[in-house]
């Protein structure tokens, strides 16, 4: 065998290492050399990403995100990831997936190990399939031609299927690796491999060699000729190898890995028994935690249970050693567990050794929870009071604001373009404008969260009401725009909702100290906690999967970033529109006055925005008009790009670049024209190529415009207006929380009046249902009675 490796390209091991008696090396004959490996890349339907990996092991990683730095990884298989349900046989559609996975992660230049259960699973299939085999053949033989009986299988002792096993799972490992061409090797340990110094140079130096080579070790116990495990057997300092838990830890450390990936069939490490009321999965587990968790039994299988894995992770983590514990057994995530952890992403419970400065996430979670229901029981004056104040801070402490801005703005110099500088830029008019809209949103916060909209009286002294609420938490993610902080806690705070705010690392500054302010406004009622400012290293997607604290998520930045949000969020609405593509379409009968001003006002005056107009819709007549050189005059002067639509380019000798997509939202001094017959072609363009986010008609025919403003399905709908005017602020909103194009709940600019939704109180007396039957003694009134004025002064 040693020669099919050197046949390979790899030179054949050192002569030292061949003696080694406890571990049996098992080498395939479909090795490959590095350099093909390279031109293989391209199988795995997992992103495939080529990551520097250059690091001095030491000190093992404080945060998940530096995860994606691990250069040598070992993964341990848990019995309950290996084998099926019933413990006969190997669950072969999750094996093929981890080996996917590990492949995928081996060709990105990283130095993988498997530690793996399930050879006394496989062994336990084959040993029984021989015995029902051999009893049925001695009873055919014994009773002719009746009916072979029930058969009874004995049990069957660990060390022999284990023996009758090893074999058949690295066959089958190695028949799964050589899909990838990838290389794979067998090692088997016991316990005396790592006591006995010699076998533990010869172990550590045999994986060297195999790293070295590009080739998989698969580690196992040796579990045909194991001892059974001794309880507290470990050494001073050393774990004892009695479990694949102990195993992997002391290989990770032995081999001075950069993570340890432990796959078991639950989720992580819970603070009580999982499946318990009040289990919470824990996010990052310290050092001295043990304390503060409950242990269950362990897995269906296997010999360690949750605790034994806590002692080998905390025992790998002393030794340098990261350590993540996660599900490898749930249909839904196991296909991507491995490489979601490598990216870090929030997967199963991390172990780390350095304890964050603030709260986690989860914990900002509670607070906003919390602190918004002590905020909902506010009088509508007191939360109309904190606005206030914090509408005068933002003028008062202006100096302060715009010196944090100064240093976002400096430190994004060369590496933001200009109009998202322009978005992250806070000057003393945008304070002044924010500090006026603050001032709406506190006047018409009177009448918000308790007002009564119904009231029905069901029957005698059984009356209904539906009453306005707070969502409850809202997660509002901004890229750029610091004045996007205290407009949305202003909204949040007069709809007496929670709030998580997660703003992007270039305003860093400017959102630090504006949420500052919005504390100190909170805190003159004691609801100071209601907003809260995430400041972790946690990322978007992580924060869409926190189902059970967030209630709605709201995101104001780039399309992408929204088409992100919208696809990483699990059964958490999202609020808001991915596109603006906004239309203007130019009728025959417009006033030759207004269309070059809307155009402008539309196009130029802050081309960034989602409300900005992306496709202008120019009727037929129109083309060759006077009418028509002054727009293309203006956008001209106003250094405008144009790009012509199919039907527009047909028309012009030597036409502009002819649009690639009429579906382009441009953010920039870019516009497409294109030509339409009428308005009925100009509403059937805009329902097939628009976002249905603004559309606007220019005409001086009423008729038409009422077909056009009734007809055309958009979230806002303008005659002779510019698309700008689709705003919080200028709706008289106050502000808004983002523009909505959704169909249920809010829609268009969304003010204080969508981030309510309702309640039912019903206030009886005794009252059954059976009362209400055919022959009981109440009937049903369902009247409806006067609402209530509230006193807003």
């Amino acid at each position: 065998m040693l020669s099919q490796v050197y046949r390979c390209g790899f030179q054949p091991f050192n002569q030292h290492l061949l003696p080694w008696v406890k571990c049996t090396t098992v080498f395939r004959s479909h090795c490959i050399q590095p350099s093909v490996i390279r031109h293989v890349r391209s199988w795995s339907n997992i992103p495939f990403i080529t990551v520097p990996l250059s690091r001095t092991h030491g000190k093992s990683f404080a945060h998940r995100s530096e995860l994606k730095h691990a250069k040598r990884i070992v993964v341990k298989l848990g019995s309950a990831v290996v084998t099926r349900g019933d413990e006969c046989g190997l669950a072969l559609g999750r094996l093929a997936s981890i080996v996917e996975q590990v492949s995928v992660l081996q060709n990105q230049g990283r130095e993988m190990m498997l530690v793996t259960s399930g050879a006394v699973a496989f062994g336990k299939q084959r040993l029984r399939h021989e015995i029902l085999l051999s009893q049925s053949v001695r009873q055919a033989l014994h009773s002719g031609q009746n009916q072979l009986k029930e058969m009874a299988i004995p049990v069957l002792e660990a060390r022999a299927c284990a023996a009758a096993g090893q074999s058949g799972l690295m066959a089958l490992y190695e028949a799964m690796f050589t899909q990838y061409s990838i290389c794979a090797a067998q090692i088997l340990v016991t316990n005396l491999d790592f006591h006995d110094e010699q076998k533990r140079r010869n172990l550590n130096g045999t994986l060297h060699e195999l790293l070295r080579m590009n080739i998989v070790p698969i580690v196992n116990t040796n579990d045909a000729v194991v001892p059974p495990a001794e309880p507290n057997s470990d050494l001073q300092g050393v774990i004892s190898v009695k479990d694949n838990d102990s195993l992997a830890a002391r290989l990770a450390v032995e081999m001075k890995t950069d993570l340890l990936i432990v796959l078991s069939d639950v989720e992580g490490l819970f603070d009580s028994p999982p499946g318990s009321d009040d289990a919470k999965l824990i996010d990052i587990f310290y050092p001295g935690d043990q304390q503060s968790v409950t242990f269950g039994t362990k897995s269906r299988v296997g010999m360690g249970g949750m605790e034994a894995k806590v002692k080998a992770a905390l025992w790998a983590l002393q030794g340098g050693t990261s350590v993540v514990i996660a599900n490898g057994t749930h249909p839904k995530v196991s296909g991507h567990v491995i490489t979601d952890i490598v990216e870090g992403k929030k997967v199963g419970t991390f172990f780390s050794e350095v304890k964050p400065a603030g709260p986690t996430v989860e914990q900002q979670g509670e607070m906003a929870r919390s602190g918004g229901r002590m905020l909902a029981t506010l009088e509508p004056e007191q939360r109309a009071e904190i606005i206030h104040h914090l509408a005068d801070l933002l003028t008062d402490q202006r100096d302060e604001i715009l010196l944090a801005n100064k240093k976002d703005l400096e430190e994004a110099e060369g590496r933001l373009a200009a109009p998202l500088l322009k978005r992250l830029s806070l000057s003393t008019s945008k304070l002044n404008s924010l500090a006026i809209g603050l001032r709406q949103i506190a006047a018409s916060s009177q009448d918000s969260v308790g007002r009564v909209l119904r009231r029905t009286r069901i029957a005698k002294n059984l009356e209904l009401e539906q009453v306005t609420v707070p969502i409850g938490v809202l997660l509002v993610i901004f890229e750029s725009r610091p004045d996007c902080l205290p407009q949305v806690a202003a909204l949040a705070i007069a709809s007496g909702n929670g709030l998580l705010l997660k703003g992007g690392k270039e305003a860093a500054h400017s959102n630090r100290i504006l949420h500052l302010l919005t504390q100190e406004a909170l805190s003159i009622h004691g609801v100071k906690e209601a907003v809260q400012l995430v400041n972790t290293r946690e990322e978007v997607e992580d924060l869409c999967r926190l189902d059970k604290m967030i209630d709605l998520i709201i995101p104001r930045g780039s399309s992408q970033l929204v088409r992100d949000i919208q696809k990483a969020a699990k059964g958490i609405p999202v609020m808001g529109h991915s596109e603006g593509i906004c239309h203007m379409y130019v009728d025959s009968e417009a006033s030759v006055d207004k269309v070059t001003r809307l155009v402008r006002d539309s196009k130029c005056e802050y081309p960034a925005a989602c409300n900005a107009l992306e496709t202008l819709l120019i009727h037929r007549d129109l083309l060759r008009t006077p009418l028509f050189d002054q727009i293309i005059d203006m956008l001209r002067v106003e250094q405008v790009k144009i790009h012509a639509g199919p039907k527009f380019a047909s028309y012009l000798t030597f036409s502009p670049s002819e649009v690639k997509s009429l579906r382009t939202e441009y953010g920039d001094l870019e516009l497409c024209i294109e030509v339409v017959d009428n308005v009925q072609d100009a509403i059937d363009h805009i329902h097939k190529y628009g976002s249905s986010h603004t559309d606007v008609i220019v005409t001086e025919d009423e008729n038409t415009a009422e077909f056009f403003l009734q007809h055309v399905d958009s979230a806002c709908v303008f005659w002779n207006a510019s698309t700008r005017f689709s705003d919080g602020y200028r709706f008289g909103l106050g502000a808004e929380v983002g523009i909505s194009t959704s169909r249920i709940h809010a829609r268009g600019p969304v003010g204080l009046e969508g981030l309510l939704t309702t309640k039912w109180l019903l206030r009886g007396k005794d009252h059954v249902v059976s009362d209400f039957s055919e022959h009981g003694s109440l009937k049903y009134l369902h009247e409806n009675l006067p609402i209530p004025q509230r006193n807003t002064n």
